[in-house]
Formats: C-alpha cells, structure tokens, sequence
C-alpha cells in the first residue's frame, strides 16, 4: 500500500538558484538554509516519486491539469540559466489515478488535448514553480519519479477534496511519496514588491503561519479569498492541496524558515503526518459552517438582496420570471437608477451584470433583470447551476448619477465608481473593491474593460452608489 510520507512546502523564486541569482541569492540566505534543510529530510525519505503541486502550472477555473507526457523536463533558460535543466520520468500510473480519484469525487482532472494546448499556449516544460524547489532537490536524490499538478482556481474545499484525491490515489499503488507544495506567499511585504505594498502583506503571512504551526486546517480553509486577494499570494491553494493529501491524519509542521528578502514571503516548511485521527473530518466541520453563514446571510439581507436572491432562484428552479412580490418597497417601484447584481460563491465572484443608468421602468425592475443576467448572461462563466444557488452571496449596488471630471485626482476608488469613454466604447468599475486601491489601478482596468488604449483621448465620469447585502 502506498502512502504520502511528508509534505513540504517550498517557495520558487528564480533568484535563489545560484545560476540565476548570481550572487544576490545570498539576500535569502535563510531561505537557503532553510530549503538545505527540508532536502535533506527529502532524501531521508527515501520517496519513490513527488507530487509537486505549481501554481505557475496551466491554472484553470474547472479543471486540474495534470501533465502526461511521458517525461517532464524544464531548465532556468527564461531566467539566463539554460544550464539548469532537470528531466524526470512522469509517473503516468500514478496520473492517472489520480485522475480518476479525482473524477468520482466530482472534480476535473488530467491532461488536455493538443487542440486545447496550442489554443493556451501550453507546453509540457517545467515551469519555474517547479523548476526552483526540484533544483534542488536533484541534488540529493536521483531516480525519482515525478507527478506535476497545477493549482486550479477552484474553491478551497474542492482543493482539499483534489488533495484527497490525491491520498486516495496513491494509497491503490506501492509508491512512497513526498508531496512539494510550490508556494510563495505574499507579494506585497515592501515598497516596491512585485505587487505593490499593502500592509496586509505581513499580516496575512503571520496569520498563515500561524494557522500552520496549530495544524489549524479548517482555519486555513475558512480563510477569505479577499484576503489571499490583498495580500498578493500565489501559494495557498498549493498548501491546500497539501492538507487534503493529509486528510483524517493527525499532523505536525516544522518551519524551517520564513523571511521576505524581495518583498515576496518565502516559507520552508514540512507537514509531517502522525497517524489517523478517527474524530477528524474537516471537510464536513468545513461544510456545516458554510450552512451556518448562508442561513445567517439569508436572514440578514436587505431587500434589494432578497429581490436578487428569489428573481434569480426562481428563474433558474422553474423557468419562469418571477411575479413581483407585494412586499416591495415603495421606494423601488417609483425610482429609475442603474443597477449593478453581484454574485460570489466561496468568496469568489460567480457573475456580475448591471446597467451604468436605468433601462427599465423602476429599480425594482432592473434590479430583476440584472439578476437573471448576473446569474445567466455573464460572458465570463457559465451559467449558474440550481445546485449552486444554497451557496451564493448576492450584493446589489444602485448607482448614482455621473458627473464628468477631468482628472484622476478627482477619484477615490472607496468612495467613487469610475466610467471611462470613448465615442462608443465605455467601461465601468465600481467603488469599494478588494485590490483595487489608487485612482490609476481604478481606471486602468475600467479602459480593459472597455477595450480603450491608455494613450488614447478618453472621457471620465465617477459616480456614487448604495451598496445592499
């Protein structure tokens, strides 16, 4: 019978390769220290393959991909070290188990055909998440098999249950396993950090950490999305993973080290199983707070919300539009504004449609109309399931009239919604949302979505809204 034997967690910046770094490595030399140590342990291990999970792999929304070309090689050539090149035997066994695991407990995983390849651009080379942490360890262990798995974007329970996936998979075979969580944290520490600085940087590595050191599980999945957001991050759903790979085991993680040297989070760490916990069953603990915090949320909404929520709930169960409800208030029904519909699902957003001034004969109507389309007609998803409903958040926000500025420094992106024009092309942001936090980053996205050039001559209107839960 197979089994994980640990896991790890390893960051992945180039720099830290002396090939690369040319000497500035050493700026991370706790870092290094750190990555001496876990390969060391790596190589007491003795493992048969590694799992490592990259979150600089091929990232879905829907899907899992796992590489399946018979063998996985990379170098550092995009980073000037062409001499760094690493080549492993796939163990296309232990893919496809996996993929199968993965399959019955309702989660998309495996490889991708040619024609979706060459429309993503994707090449079967190691990326540099998973180039840096195997560097190395090839220098400790030679003859191993490998297994490449992306992080896909998908909600942090369904991780855990693709980690799970992953035990289950492994413990059908003979193999002894490392699991390598490629994960740098935040991206935010300092000034000049490649994200930018935000002060919740710091604050949301410690708190990982934290959570971490108390093998504090359903901790980290209950951590929000807006957060990991802020912070800049790009390693939580590899660790995530990790965890679900530990499922029904008592664990233990040793830090080895933790620093920021390039304003980026650097954390060594293992994850270190103890045995089965019989009364462990996180995924279920996981589940029934999700419940506790919907029915709370369903209990608190506003009317606007409640509008949204029944519009939507019964267009999708029964097909139909929904009557308008006698409970509406007054104010609703002899109103005109625009409105925007929100939806998130696990913190995520999950549809947004709205109309930047009314379209239709009050609020309460196109708050109806937005719904249905915020749930249906958004280009960016698919359509809203009926078996997602229970787990939606709705926000609607009812727009203000615009006012025309001349320069950005008439924003505020709390307080201020942004309309940027061009003859017949406009694009809307609006206020009060997670990462967006300067006038610049306000408009420069408002102009994408339009699909107007920064150098071109441009329009621009704020304007204010209410904001309902």
């Amino acid at each position: 019978m197979g089994k994980i034997i640990n896991g790890y967690i390893m960051p992945h910046p180039p720099i830290i390769v002396p090939g690369v770094g040319k000497g500035r490595e050493l700026e991370a030399l706790p870092t290094l220290n750190g990555i001496k140590q876990a390969v060391k342990d790596i190589a007491a291990d003795r493992p048969t393959t590694i799992i490592l999970s990259s979150p600089h792999a091929p990232c879905f929304s829907d899907h899992a991909y796992l590489s399946e070309a018979p063998r996985l090689s990379g170098s550092l050539a995009n980073f000037d070290y062409p001499e760094s090149k690493l080549d492993f035997e796939n163990n296309l066994e232990l893919v496809a188990a996996i993929t199968e695991h993965a399959r019955l407990a309702g989660i998309s995983a495996g490889g991708l055909s040619n024609r979706v390849k060459e429309e993503y651009g994707i090449a079967d080379s190691l990326d540099h998440g998973a180039m840096v942490p195997l560097y190395f360890i090839a220098q400790v262990i030679e003859n191993v098999k490998l297994v490449h798995i992306a992080t896909p974007f998908l909600s942090h329970s369904d991780l855990y249950k693709l980690g799970k996936s992953i035990a289950a998979a492994v413990a059908a075979t003979d193999e002894q396993v490392v699991y390598v969580a490629s994960a740098d944290l935040s991206h935010r520490l300092t000034r000049g950090a490649p994200a930018g600085y935000h002060p919740q940087g710091r604050v949301y590595d410690e708190a990982l950490i934290q959570l971490l050191k108390a093998a504090d599980v359903s901790g980290i999945l209950n951590i929000d999305p807006s957060f990991m957001e802020t912070a800049g991050e790009c390693g939580t759903r590899s660790i995530m993973m990790l965890l679900g790979a530990m499922d029904g085991q008592r664990i233990e993680t040793e830090i080895y080290s933790y620093e920021g040297p390039f304003g980026v989070g650097y954390l060594v760490a293992k994850v270190h199983p103890l045995g089965m916990d019989p009364d462990s069953d996180v995924l279920g603990t996981h589940y029934k707070n999700k419940i506790v915090t919907m029915e709370q949320l369903r209990r608190d909404e506003s009317d606007c919300v409640r509008l949204a929520r029944q519009t939507l709930e019964t267009y999708i169960r029964e097909n139909r539009k929904m009557a308008m409800p006698q409970w509406i208030p007054q104010e609703l029904l002899e109103r005109q504004a625009g409105v925007f519909v929100s939806l998130k699902k696990d913190g995520k957003l999950r549809g947004c449609i709205g109309t930047i001034g009314p379209t239709q004969n009050n609020i309460a109507l196109e708050i109806t109309h937005n719904a249905i389309s915020a749930g249906i007609h958004d280009p960016r998803f698919e359509a809203v399931r009926e078996e997602e409903l229970p787990e939606l958040a709705y926000s609607v926000d009812i727009l203000g009239k615009p006012e025309k500025i001349d320069t950005m420094a008439e924003l505020d992106p709390k307080r201020y919604g942004v309309i940027v024009s061009q003859g017949n092309r406009r694009g809307l942001l609006l206020p009060n949302l997670e990462g967006i936090n300067t006038p610049e980053q306000q408009v420069e996205i408002a102009l994408q979505k339009a699909g107007i050039g920064r150098l071109e001559d441009f329009e621009m209107e704020r304007f204010e809204v209410v904001r309902y839960h």
